[in-house]
This record gives structure tokens, C-alpha cells and sequence, in this order.
């Protein structure tokens, strides 16, 4: 696990690709794939600690399908479907945590929201999970629960740009690399955790559990000199 992190030169996120998680945050839905970046600092290996609430931050979880990319990719043609899944090494189970009142302030300003993305502790993956475990990933249930109680659930059907067309899109920007982690969106549900909270995520196919692909996390406080202020 920790080669994944080790071997990511950048996370790519995509957003906005789960309609019923564009109406809860009143956003605007998207006419192509969009993307941000995350950290590969942020990434948290399973059972290496807890994920850390920077002081004065309103944090959000989002569950996401994680691609690990096997190969390199440049240019690719949203119709062929065949390269982009083979490029593909792996997967895992993603939690993308949101500074969320400093995404907001940054977007009503025009200000880049990197650092809403980029704590350190604010990717939890899961381990790596095997292609052969998920014979067709736009068909795997996502769930992710909060101390217990269910917050996420809902099937990657439900992405409203599918994985080669979201390949595509990154690739025709940046270049892909082998070792590079994608995001491919959240689900509806998405909300806060404060410190002392546990997530846990994972998710299915055809209604087993998938071995490998469970988080469980505890939030604490990070400390330290930041605080979130007004910019």
C-alpha cells in the first residue's frame, strides 16, 4: 500500500460526476468532465493514523472509486474504451476530505481552493484492490458510514461521465502516469465529521463485500499553527 502513495506523481479528482451530489451543494451541473488536484501528501495509508481536522475547518467526507493508473496515457480517444481500462492497474476505495468553508470562501472569491483539498491525512484509501476483483467498475456500490450510521450508499452507475470519457479528458490536458491515482466522483450524502468521529468505507459487487477495499479512520485534531481565517 504504501507504493501507492510512494509511486503517485499527482491525484486527479474528478467533480461533479454524481447528479443527485451536484443538488445537495446547489452546484451547477457539468457539460464535460472537470478535474482538480490533490496532494499525493495527502494520501493516508490504511492504518497510518487518524485523518486530522485543521483548527476552524468545517471537514466533509466524499467516498470515491480510486483508479490506479498502470500505464502511461496521453491523448486518449474517448471511444476507445479498450485503452483506457487497460491502462488501468488497480483500484481502491477513496475518501476525498473537504475543507468544506474553505472551498466555499475560495469559489465566492475566485480563488483557487487547492489547500480545501490538500491537508495532510485527507485521502484515506483503502488497500489495493485487484482488476480481477471488479469485472466492471461502473457497476460497484459505494458506502461509506459515520460512527456507525450509513451517510453514503449508491451504485458508480450513477456517474454521469464514465471512465474511458474521463481518462480522456485528463489525458488530453496533462499526461497520465503509471502510479497516478484518479478520482472518479462522490454519491449524494456527502456531510461533516468532527473530531472524535469514525468513518468507514468500502464498497461492493453484485452485494459481497470486496476484500481489501475497506477503510476505517478516526478523526482528531491536527494542531499546529494553522488556522482557518478569511482570505
Amino acid at each position: 500500500m504504501a507504493s501507492i502513495r510512494a509511486n503517485a506523481r499527482k491525484v486527479l479528482c474528478i467533480g461533479r460526476n454524481y447528479a443527485d451530489h451536484i443538488a445537495e451543494l446547489s452546484n451547477a451541473r457539468p457539460k464535460q468532465p472537470f478535474f482538480f488536484l490533490k496532494p499525493s501528501s495527502s494520501i493516508l495509508p490504511p492504518a497510518s493514523g487518524p485523518v486530522l481536522r485543521p483548527t476552524g475547518v468545517n471537514l466533509h467526507y466524499e467516498v470515491e472509486l480510486a483508479l490506479i493508473m498502470g500505464k502511461t496515457v496521453r491523448d486518449l480517444d474517448a471511444d476507445d474504451e479498450k485503452s483506457a481500462m487497460d491502462a488501468i492497474d488497480g483500484y481502491a476505495v477513496a475518501i476525498d476530505m473537504t475543507a468544506r468553508n474553505v472551498q466555499d470562501e475560495a469559489k465566492k472569491k475566485g480563488l483557487p481552493w487547492s489547500i480545501a483539498k490538500g491537508f495532510d491525512t485527507f485521502l484515506p484509501l483503502s488497500n489495493y484492490i485487484p482488476k480481477t476483483a471488479i469485472p466492471d467498475p461502473h457497476n460497484v456500490e459505494l458506502w461509506l458510514s459515520v460512527n456507525d450510521e450509513a451517510k453514503q450508499k449508491d451504485s458508480t452507475q450513477l456517474m454521469l461521465f464514465h471512465i474511458p470519457r474521463i481518462l480522456a479528458e485528463i489525458s488530453q490536458c496533462m499526461t497520465l502516469e503509471q502510479g497516478d491515482v484518479v478520482l472518479t466522483g462522490t454519491p449524494k450524502g456527502v456531510g461533516s465529521v468532527v473530531v472524535g468521529d469514525v468513518m468507514k468505507a468500502g464498497l461492493r459487487v453484485d452485494g459481497k463485500e470486496v476484500d481489501g477495499g475497506r477503510i476505517e479512520v478516526e478523526v482528531r485534531e491536527k494542531g499546529g499553527s494553522y488556522a482557518y481565517k478569511e482570505t
